[in-house]
């Protein structure tokens, strides 16, 4: 299945995408796909039901909002330096151990959300990732046992403020966290709709010019190896979302580097999960 949320900001509900590539409301059966939704077994009971009843849900407006394809995670956890050519580029030895960091919840927004730069931000920067979401409490899992606790994939843009992640003092959470800073989705396809999420391709352009281009295969840690070792220093919950790095080709690694500006386009995509697209705006207070 392909889960959605749509209308608007703080108000979302959420729908299927059907075969036909049709949203169905399923807001009758599930209030939200949120941690309660996952940790109940919401996916397959959700299977089942719609199923029965597709035909009875209402179909979205194609105008409707979209909105982030999961609401209110207990915690984004991010891993850096994951892709062999990004750590390369970056001029980095490639880590012997996963790099964690964290983003605010805050930041999550829509897949075709405008991503707001922000205040006093002269560096802000693109990063396509494939994104999991945790199906049920992981804690001291072992490898052989880590997919069984996925609910499913999606695509997230790691925006990051260069300035913030790495010339101020501090951890690199304050220069991941701004608002907009991870707009998630369209879908979260399920887990069985993804063959292999360690092969499949992704990439990303700006202002038409292809900046990313790659496949998961270059991944250094994979999908089982990261949510085995998150486990060992957090609780992972139903609903948290584990962003897997993002490959060579961000702004930070050009020659010189170059950065967004209001008016820029960011298109993403990743195979089997879809496009997103944010323009860039400047910062205006709310």
């Amino acid at each position: 299945m392909k889960l959605c949320r749509f209308g608007e900001i703080g108000r979302e509900k959420p729908a299927v995408i059907t075969g036909a590539g049709v949203r169905r409301d399923v807001s009758g059966h599930a209030r939200d796909f949120d941690d309660a939704f996952f940790a109940a077994d919401g996916v397959e009971k959700l299977r089942q039901w719609f199923r029965a009843n597709e035909q009875r849900c209402p179909v979205v407006p194609e105008s409707a909002r979209w909105g982030a394809c999961i609401a209110r995670p207990s915690k984004i956890v991010c891993i850096g330096l994951n892709y062999a050519r990004h750590a390369a580029e970056t001029g980095k030895d490639v880590p012997k151990e996963p790099v964690i960091f964290m983003k605010a919840p805050s930041s999550l927004c829509g897949p075709f959300d405008d991503l707001l730069i922000p205040k006093n931000s002269l560096k802000t920067d693109w990063e396509v990732e494939l994104a999991l979401v945790i199906g049920k409490r992981a804690s001291y899992v072992a490898e052989s046992e880590a997919m069984r606790h996925v609910a499913g994939y999606c695509l997230l843009n790691d925006y990051s403020e260069r300035a913030f992640q790495l010339e101020r003092a501090g951890q690199w959470v304050k220069g991941k966290s701004c608002d907009t800073f991870a707009p998630l989705g369209p879908f979260l396809a399920t887990s069985d709709e993804i063959q292999d999420p360690h092969n499949l391709s992704l990439g990303l352009s700006v202002n038409g010019v292809v900046r990313q281009n790659s496949n998961t295969s270059d991944l250094i840690f994979g999908l089982p190896k990261l949510i085995s070792y998150l486990s060992e220093f957090m609780t992972l919950l139903p609903g948290d979302v584990i962003s897997t790095g993002t490959p060579e080709g961000v702004g930070l690694g050009m020659k010189p580097p170059q950065y967004l500006k209001p008016g820029d386009v960011v298109e993403l995509f990743i195979e089997g999960l879809g496009k997103s697209k944010q323009k860039a705006v400047a910062y205006r207070a709310s």
